[in-house]
C-alpha cells in the first residue's frame, strides 16, 4: 500500500509513541521531517534526533521529551493535507493557543515557525499545530 501522506504518517508514529510513553521513535527520513524536528528541537518539544543509514531513504530516530511523567508535546496534528491544501497570507498567520503553541508553516523562505513566518513577512502552506 503506498503513503500519500508521509507527514501525517509521522505525527502519527510520533503521537502514539507518546502515548505508549516510549523514549524514542523510529519514523521514515526525507528532507522536510528532517526540517520540521529541527524546528521541534529549536522549540524545545523533543530532546533531540539523529539519521541512521540503511540502504534506503534512511531513518530518523527522535528522542522524546518527558516533562515529570507528562511530554512535552501535548498535541501534534497535521493541517494541511494532499486533498484540501491549506494556505495562509503573512498577515493572517495563526497563533496557536495565544501564542503558547506553535504553527508550522511551509514558505519560499523555507520551514518556518508562525513566528518567524510573521516576522519575516511570508505566507505559505501550513502544515500542522503543536501544543
Amino acid at each position: 500500500m503506498s503513503r500519500t501522506d508521509l507527514i501525517a504518517d509521522n505525527f502519527t508514529m510520533i503521537r502514539n509513541a507518546i502515548m505508549a510513553k516510549k523514549e524514542n521513535v523510529d519514523i521514515p527520513a526525507s528532507n522536510m521531517t528532517k526540517a520540521i524536528l529541527d524546528i521541534l528541537k529549536r522549540e524545545d518539544y523533543i530532546d533531540n534526533f539523529k539519521l541512521i543509514e540503511d540502504k534506503k531513504q534512511g531513518i530518523l530516530r527522535v528522542y522524546l521529551k518527558y516533562l515529570g511523567k507528562k511530554s512535552a508535546i501535548r498535541n501534534i496534528q497535521r493541517v494541511s493535507r494532499p486533498g484540501l491544501k491549506m494556505y495562509v497570507q503573512s498577515k493572517k498567520v495563526p497563533e496557536v493557543l495565544r501564542g503558547r503553541g506553535l504553527a508550522i508553516v511551509s514558505t519560499s523562505k523555507g520551514i518556518l515557525t508562525d513566528k518567524e513566518a510573521r516576522e519575516q513577512g511570508v505566507g505559505g502552506e501550513l502544515i500542522g499545530y503543536i501544543w
